[in-house]
């Protein structure tokens, strides 16, 4: 069994944040662990309320996991200040380990949960130690200080430079583009690989991203290389999504089902 912990924040709904990453190492078959960054008001609906972690009681959380547990692959998520990201940066700088950075900055409903200050914080020190980075579009474009991508050409060119900036491997998410399709674009080294997907109809997408992240986490820390792990982890997804509408959770973007392979419909 391999643990995998998350540093992110909280989302009382359940649907994203802390809560779908333990939900998702559990049906990746790891075992998962939480340092909280920040506590969320939030639910279906949209965000109300973000309440930041001090950043050395988030080092804190960090220390005492890494004292006692293995730790087989990190995953980070929501952030919230410079302080937490510093926080963060300086908790994993010595150690050798498989992390995964979901640039968490845009709530689905719009709210935003990373303070402005702190994105070149994140930029400088936190992304050059992941091993990926999983931004959607509009946190891609944050992160360069570009218009977002609205092409696969524009997708790609975005990919590149946030490669340029560090992590080993970058997978942009192409979820926000017009159309039916909904690419993905991988870029590691010299090699750049398209993940093809339909855009799946559904209202209930809340934590597709927390979820993604994750379970790419859960397979690099079973040994898959990065792009096997990103192929597992998105085919998991779509079930994840497809099987979302079995739930009855909020009135506005609903959760994804993390365990609709092990559930009975």
């Amino acid at each position: 069994m391999r643990n995998v912990l998350s540093i992110a924040g909280s989302d009382p709904s359940g649907g994203a944040g802390i809560q779908a990453d333990l939900k998702t190492f559990a049906a990746r078959g790891a075992y998962g662990m939480a340092a909280i960054t920040a506590l969320t008001a939030q639910n279906t609906q949209g965000v109300c309320g973000v309440h930041s972690v001090p950043a050395e009681f988030v080092a804190q959380q960090i220390a005492a996991v890494f004292a006692d547990v293995r730790v087989d692959a990190v995953k980070i998520g929501m952030i919230a200040n410079g302080e937490i990201a510093d926080a963060v940066a300086e908790a994993l700088r010595d150690r050798s380990i498989s992390v995964v950075l979901d640039p968490v900055m845009i709530a689905k409903g719009g709210a935003s949960l990373l303070a402005q200050k702190a994105v070149l914080v994140l930029v400088r020190h936190l992304l050059p130690k992941a091993t990926l980075i999983t931004p959607n579009l509009p946190e891609a474009a944050a992160l360069l200080g570009e218009s977002e991508a609205a092409d696969r050409a524009t997708m790609q060119a975005q990919a590149q430079k946030l490669l340029g900036l560090g992590a080993q491997a970058v997978l942009l998410k192409g979820g926000h583009l017009p159309g039916e399709d909904s690419p993905d674009v991988l870029v590691y080294g010299a090699d750049t690989i398209w993940l093809e997907g339909k855009r799946i109809h559904t209202a209930n997408t809340h934590g597709t991203g927390c979820s993604l992240s994750s379970a790419i986490a859960a397979e690099l820390a079973k040994g898959l290389s990065v792009a096997d792990a990103v192929v597992v982890a998105k085919a998991w997804l779509s079930g994840a999504i497809n099987g979302a509408d079995q739930l009855e959770v909020g009135t506005g973007h609903g959760p994804v089902h993390h365990f609709h392979a092990l559930w009975p419909a």
